[in-house]
């Protein structure tokens, strides 16, 4: 509407202007009607000067309001020449109407902008993030506290003060989390992602103290072991107590002195054998059970080299070759390609993998149709290194999934209970993990991630 009405305003200009210069053109050729001429001319000039103005205050307008949005000047109002007409008037409502509409989106913006800024100030999760040539976009109050700074412009600004910590933030792959200690005790997860800003590169790096949750889990832990400990003591220490006990009544009660000799009845004679031996299985499985707990805690600490993957899978079926052929346990070993490298110590993840295939065997039923058991190897999203034991044996039941990774804990009726938790901690030392996924009759399957 307010451009069509410009467009009338415009054309009844011009149609004026033509019918001007019409009657000046018929005026020049009839030399009595000078002072008409004369008129015409000047009727001509203020004409074109009207046009002109009329055009150009227009495009001033538009100029003005293509400016304000450029450089976000939603502040200027346009209502100066309403009295010109109707289409200024519709014009000015119309741009006013739409920096408005500017002001409203900058004032949500600005808000959410302001939000986000609070919580990224206030989370305990620090946060940094750095072009490739390290220049600081961000940071936040709790990575200030972690690196001990300020105020940050550049990280190459921590090689003085934090060589360590600037290592670790330079070194680290995007997708990939380490583990850094910083003075007082604190644990840091750190973690790193790759953003690309405006068309540049940013390395968005999360730092996050995990010493609290370390700290209460280190203590379950213990609590657990606590208990495993004295359980097992318990169960070995208290029909010790008892049996010496009764060993002591039956010769107060039975040895007879003749003489210069002591006797006993027969049948005396036996209960005590009998008590003697049970006092010396129960003082071997104690000690077999201490001798477990030391192997548990004392893992050497792993001699890292590069170890093909299809070799350490073959050698470890080979070893088990035998003990398969004995349970009719089927086995099948898939690479995702020969060259698949990992860096370990070869001795500990063997033993590893030969304690998992080893579980996986003794999880068939004796009358089990199909026993197999899947060694897989892959390359998961994050580009780790995956080794997956999978059988379709009885399975683990939910409540158990939680407690067969604590030491000396046992779904079998034999065994020390320290496997698991030994493989675990194997991988820990790897900077892995060892989890497991279990459906009762269906599946169980070991995973190792490096």
């Amino acid at each position: 509407m307010v451009f069509k009405d410009f467009r009338v305003r415009v054309a009844l200009r011009v149609i004026l202007l033509g019918l001007v210069i019409g009657g000046l053109v018929w005026t020049l050729n009839d030399p009595t009607m000078i002072v008409t001429t004369a008129l015409l001319g000047f009727v001509v000039i203020l004409v074109l000067l009207e046009l002109y103005r009329f055009i150009s205050r227009t495009n001033r307008k538009l100029t003005r309001f293509l400016e304000s949005v450029k450089y976000s000047d939603f502040v200027s109002a346009f209502n100066a020449d309403n009295e010109l007409g109707t289409s200024f008037r519709d014009l000015n409502v119309a741009f006013n109407d739409v920096l408005e509409a500017f002001r409203k989106a900058r004032s949500e913006k600005e808000e959410h902008l302001q939000y986000l800024n609070t919580i990224v100030e206030h989370v305990s999760t620090g946060l940094i993030s750095y072009d490739t040539e390290g220049n600081v976009q961000l940071i936040n109050a709790t990575a200030k506290r972690f690196l001990q700074v300020e105020n940050l412009r550049n990280i190459e600004e921590l090689i003085e003060s934090q060589s360590r910590l600037y290592k670790v933030l330079f070194d680290l792959p995007a997708g990939k989390s380490t583990l850094y200690r910083i003075e007082g005790d604190i644990q840091l997860s750190v973690h790193a992602t790759n953003i690309i800003l405006r068309g540049k590169q940013i390395k968005l790096v999360a730092l996050q103290n995990i010493q609290p949750e370390l700290q209460k889990k280190e203590l379950e832990a213990w609590q657990n072991l606590t208990r495993v400990l004295r359980h097992e003591i318990m169960n070995s220490i208290t029909p010790i107590a008892s049996l010496t006990s009764t060993m002591k009544d039956i010769l107060m009660e039975d040895l007879q002195e003749k003489g210069d000799q002591f006797e006993l009845p027969e049948d005396a004679v036996e209960d005590l054998q009998e008590g003697l031996r049970t006092i010396e299985g129960r003082s071997q499985g104690l000690i077999r059970f201490i001798d477990a707990y030391r192997d548990y805690t004392s893992i050497p600490l792993p001699k890292i080299k590069t170890i093909g993957v299809k070799q350490l899978l073959e050698h470890v079926t080979n070893l088990l070759k035998i003990e398969l052929r004995k349970a009719r346990v089927e086995i099948a070993v898939n690479v995702i390609h020969e060259e698949l490298t990992i860096q370990a110590d070869e001795e500990l993840i063997e033993q590893v993998l030969i304690n998992l295939v080893k579980n996986a065997i003794e999880a068939f039923e004796p009358d089990h149709p199909d026993p197999t058991i899947r060694v897989d190897s892959v390359v998961n999203e994050n580009d780790n290194v995956q080794i997956t034991v999978e059988d379709n044996g009885k399975g683990i039941i939910r409540e158990a999934l939680d407690q067969i990774f604590i030491p000396f804990y046992s779904t079998k009726t034999t065994g020390s209970g320290i496997g698991l938790s030994l493989s675990r901690q194997i991988m820990q030392l790897h900077n892995g993990t060892l989890t497991v996924d279990s459906e009762p009759h269906k599946y169980t399957i070991f995973t190792l991630t490096f």
